[in-house]
């Protein structure tokens, strides 16, 4: 969606899921943070009627930039942004970084994501069994804890893993302002901080494979996704 004060703001309907039933538009919604939306956004997406949002963004993240869509129900699933961190203590501590650092943090990071945050996404999953109004997900930049969320509700929607892929990559082209800065980081540093690469989506895959032995298990077991609840997602959120 072409708004102002979110470039990374996507409706995950359209995809191919289950029995070739395409996910249902404007009901579930990805996003870079919504702390700079402009009235004029802020009209287009209550004019869809969203009105819940779940943020994935730590403490001092959200204190910074609030949520600007008015009388929106925001939801804290909180997952501190230890990478930029862990990176920036390295560099202060007079490690040079480079490349395969920076690859070896976010490989780290999301397998962070499934290992140490799984109840935060379940929380999510629960929300969208509750309810199907319309809803966003999103953290600062919408490509790392947000892209795994829309990775993971994409495949338990039945969506094929190319196309999960496709929607996790789509940030690089549609993301336009890169929140990772810090002086006397190497820029090739920061690409690699700032753009998403099918690498970093296999490593929280293989936490999953590593923690819960396939995908289905921990869609069941670390997300409660049983087949009751599989089967109520589908009837919620695919076209007839």
């Amino acid at each position: 969606m072409s708004l102002q004060g979110a470039t990374n703001f996507r409706d995950l309907g359209g995809y191919i899921g289950q029995g070739g039933r395409p996910v249902r538009w404007r009901r579930i919604f990805r996003s870079d943070h919504l702390g700079a939306l402009t009235a004029e956004d802020t009209a287009v997406l209550q004019q869809h009627g969203l009105q819940r949002v779940f943020d994935f963004r730590g403490v001092q993240e959200r204190q910074a930039a609030p949520c600007a869509l008015p009388q929106a129900q925001v939801h804290s699933l909180a997952i501190e942004p230890s990478l930029f961190a862990r990176m920036m203590a390295r560099h202060e501590a007079g490690e040079t970084l480079d490349v395969p650092i920076a690859l070896q943090a976010m490989d780290a990071t999301y397998r962070d994501f499934v290992l140490a945050n799984t109840p935060r996404y379940r929380t999510l999953f629960e929300h969208l069994l509750a309810d199907d109004a319309p809803l966003v997900f999103h953290c600062t930049a919408g490509k790392d804890r947000t892209g795994l969320a829309a990775a993971l509700i994409l495949h338990a929607l039945g969506v094929s893993r190319d196309e999960v892929l496709h929607d996790y990559l789509l940030t690089n082209q549609h993301l336009k302002t890169r929140h990772a800065t810090a002086p006397g980081v190497p820029e090739e540093v920061l690409r690699v901080l700032n753009f998403v690469r099918e690498d970093f989506l296999n490593a929280a895959f293989a936490a999953i494979d590593d923690s819960h032995g396939s995908l289905e298990t921990y869609l069941h077991q670390g997300l409660g996704l049983g087949p009751e609840q599989r089967a109520r997602l589908v009837r919620m959120y695919l076209e007839e």
